[in-house]
């Protein structure tokens, strides 16, 4: 059977991360701190902050920023559940709006349909690690400055809707020259094992909020944040004599490990000489594969302004119904490959449908998702097998729809 998205694990990783165990420092210390120097270079920021997942990183910034019940969060219907579940967290609304038919991204003109005085965050999301529109979202919240109703200092400050960008898959991906990470007000990572860089569980926030914020300074209160209010780490803690802390807030525990750091580490290294060159050749053998087959739609992941970071290769079949993708699906599963779908919109799950939500007001990412199938994309997916998945999926497609 041919896996979806095994992590990558060598000799390489397992000494490294021995090392670490050897070191006697195994929790928040000074790979992760080397780790979160390392991704502000590479993403061009000043400070970046690790956590243990992505979802942490963005109710964080969520919760920073003061939203709250009453306050209105715009998010693409067409995401993974963490995008719309920190909003709920934190007592506020998720708008859910529409995607765009060509690269399964927020759509900018729904955004600005649903722009209110409510509004404190837009959460684009960089689907399959293809990078949103942020000049012309960035250009949005500057225009609607004039709706903006702040509620705390930092609201004031920013004096408009916050862009916290949910880059979970585009780790390395480009927009106009700049890599994510650096294209809005803060950006957060995900390293879950399925994802391109992996730590096993993590994530990251790059702060790149704009003067007079201090990312520094907000940097080092995030630290705090996350480790229950608790002004002094661990490493802190144990230099001599330093033994005593203070609580100065009820926070939360979302520390990233040195042991995934390591983790990361050694993945970063070789990300950009390595990691991406094979996923890319893999997209590009599959968009070879099918570009001349009827009724196949290529995902785009390269343009002029974009260049994806090649996490999922999102596969759609033109003219079919949910249930024949669904049939394809299961066909190309008992040919021993295994495929999946990225997403199942979030008006059609059940929590989200009890709140109201309905995917017959989301077209568009019905369309996508009815159609889609997500192939096997991995660092030790060889030419051979390659070419057993698409040999699968073209099978499949001619027996389910000729």
């Amino acid at each position: 059977m041919i896996p979806f998205s095994p992590p990558r694990i060598d000799d390489e990783i397992c000494n490294a991360v021995v090392e670490t165990l050897k070191s006697g420092w195994i929790t928040t210390g000074p790979k992760t701190k080397l780790f979160e120097k390392k991704i502000s270079e590479y993403c061009g920021v000043t400070h970046t902050l690790c956590l243990n997942s992505a979802t942490a990183g963005l109710e964080t910034m969520i919760r920073w920023f003061g939203v709250k019940e009453g306050d209105e969060v715009i998010i693409p219907a067409y995401t993974y559940s963490a995008t719309a579940n920190v909003v709920v967290h934190c007592g506020a609304t998720p708008v859910m709006v529409d995607v765009n038919p060509h690269d399964f991204n927020i759509s900018v003109k729904e955004i600005e349909k649903h722009i209110t005085e409510k509004t404190k965050v837009i959460m684009p999301v960089d689907f399959a690690g293809f990078p949103a529109d942020y000049d012309a979202i960035m250009q949005l919240v500057k225009t609607y400055r004039h709706l903006f109703r702040p509620n705390n200092e930092k609201q004031e400050q920013l004096g408009r809707i916050m862009v916290l960008s949910d880059a979970a898959h585009s780790f390395g991906a480009y927009y106009k020259g700049k890599r994510t990470g650096s294209l809005c007000d803060a950006t957060v990572f995900s390293f879950h094992a399925v994802k391109n860089l992996t730590t096993a569980e993590g994530g990251a926030i790059a702060l790149n909020l704009p003067e007079p914020f201090d990312n520094e300074a907000i940097y080092k209160y995030l630290n705090i944040h996350i480790l229950h209010g608790q002004n002094k780490d661990a490493l802190a803690k144990m230099q001599k004599g330093n033994w005593r802390y203070d609580i100065i807030e009820a926070g939360y525990k979302y520390n990233m490990t040195d042991i995934l750091a390591t983790i990361g580490l050694v993945e970063l290294a070789r990300y950009d000489n390595d990691t991406l060159p094979k996923r890319k050749k893999i997209f590009d053998a599959y968009s070879q594969a099918f570009k001349n087959i009827p009724n196949v739609q290529l995902p785009i992941y390269e343009t002029e302004e974009k260049r994806s970071s090649y996490h999922v290769y999102a596969l759609r079949i033109k003219g079919i119904t949910e249930v024949q993708r669904d049939a394809i699906i299961q066909e190309i599963f008992n040919q021993d490959v295994s495929v999946n779908v990225h997403f199942i919109p979030l008006p059609m799950m059940s929590f989200y449908k009890s709140k109201g939500y309905d995917i017959k007001n989301y077209p568009v990412a019905y369309d996508n998702y009815s159609r889609e199938i997500s192939l096997p994309v991995y660092y030790d997916l060889n030419d051979e097998q390659v070419q057993i998945v698409i040999n699968a999926c073209i099978t499949a497609i001619q027996k389910i729809i000729g």
